[in-house]
């Protein structure tokens, strides 16, 4: 199960105090101050990890030390730095300071690196502290105290399209089709209980990444059922694919269930309803052959799509259809990327 959020203390090395040492040597009765300076404690660096797709290595952990820096010696000799401590995060994770709900990062790539606890510094020894009329000092200097803060983690998963719908729409079903993913599939709701993740091969070396979000249900922006926790997954991803039952078997309208999902969307966060979407009328092999040209027409007007725009139609169960989806979810994908609609895409946002 996907673990997606965590809280824990970091602590930095603390400094090594430097060294208050007296040469002492044969034949050399004051041969003056040779204590070396203490070596600086190690940071906490969080470093972005592409292989990493979860947090459950930090779920059960409470505090995270890095090394302490060690102690100056005698005969002028530094005290070894503590040893950085690498922690490594999953792309789109954020890291916030818990005292202040300040974001510290948003972890996006693999060559990101952001030291969240510096090491303390290392402090002097008295070789430092001589001078022409003080030339045995016995002064020396502590090493700072390591940094130590709580932080909390929260993973918005990156993919390229954001699969929605109510629960049983077919989601799990349609990803188990088009990617090497096996999320579980049954007839009974919340069979995802939490994001997954797959990546989908197209013809010419293309890939995208399919995120496929536990089913919502209304009040799920308020933390009814199970969408509540996982919609800020949405957030990463570069356009919706909104997977709607062409014949729900509770009887309920494909286009009323469509708005149910929108509003629960817009009541998490406004900034959803600007992403571009996708709208597919999934298991449209229970639909009559003969009636499916009508039933199309009559979704596109009930959705309130623009004039000469129909939803897409698929079928996860025999995968009619699904070939185009996937080509139609590219489009979108440079779509986004480029920041416009590019001609013949079939994409269209709604209001």
């Amino acid at each position: 199960m996907l673990v997606d959020h965590a809280t824990f203390t970091v602590r930095s090395g603390k400094g090594g105090d430097g060294s208050n040492s007296l040469h002492h040597a044969k034949g050399m009765a004051k041969g003056g101050p040779d204590g070396g300076d203490g070596g600086n404690g190690a940071d906490v660096v969080f470093v972005g990890d592409p292989h990493l797709d979860t947090l459950a290595s930090y779920a059960r952990r409470r505090l995270i030390v890095a090394e302490d820096g060690e102690k100056g010696r005698k005969k002028s000799c530094y005290g070894k730095r503590g040893e950085t401590l690498e922690l490594p995060l999953p792309l789109g994770c954020q890291v916030y300071d818990t005292s202040t709900n300040e974001l510290l990062v948003d972890i996006v790539s693999e060559t990101q690196r952001f030291v969240v606890a510096p090491g303390g510094k290392g402090g002097r020894g008295n070789i430092h502290f001589a001078t022409p009329i003080h030339q045995t000092p016995r002064e020396f200097e502590e090493g700072e105290e390591p940094v130590e803060l709580e932080v909390r983690l929260e993973l918005k998963l990156i993919a390229d399209i954001g699969l929605v719908g109510l629960p049983n729409a077919g989601k799990s079903t349609m990803l188990s089709r088009v990617s090497k993913a096996r999320p579980k599939v049954a007839d009974y709701p919340f069979t995802t209980l939490g994001p997954q993740l797959g990546m989908i091969e197209l013809p010419g070396e293309r890939r995208l990444v399919v995120a496929d979000l536990p089913g919502l249900i209304e009040g799920a922006a308020s933390g009814a059922g199970l969408g509540h926790d996982f919609l800020r997954h949405v957030e990463r991803t570069s356009f919706l694919l909104h997977l709607l039952d062409a014949e729900p078997p509770d009887g309920s309208s494909p286009a009323a269930n469509y708005r149910s999902i929108r509003h629960e969307l817009s009541s998490f966060s406004p900034l959803l309803l600007e992403k571009r979407e996708l709208i597919a009328l999934n298991k449209i092999d229970l639909i009559a052959e003969d009636e499916r040209e009508a039933f199309i027409t009559r979704m596109a007007q009930e959705l309130g799509m623009p004039e000469g725009e129909r939803p897409m139609v698929v079928s996860g169960a025999t995968g009619q259809g699904v070939r185009e989806l996937l080509e139609a979810c590219w489009v979108e994908v440079q779509n986004s990327k480029d920041g416009g609609l590019k001609s013949g895409s079939t994409g269209w946002k709604s209001a």
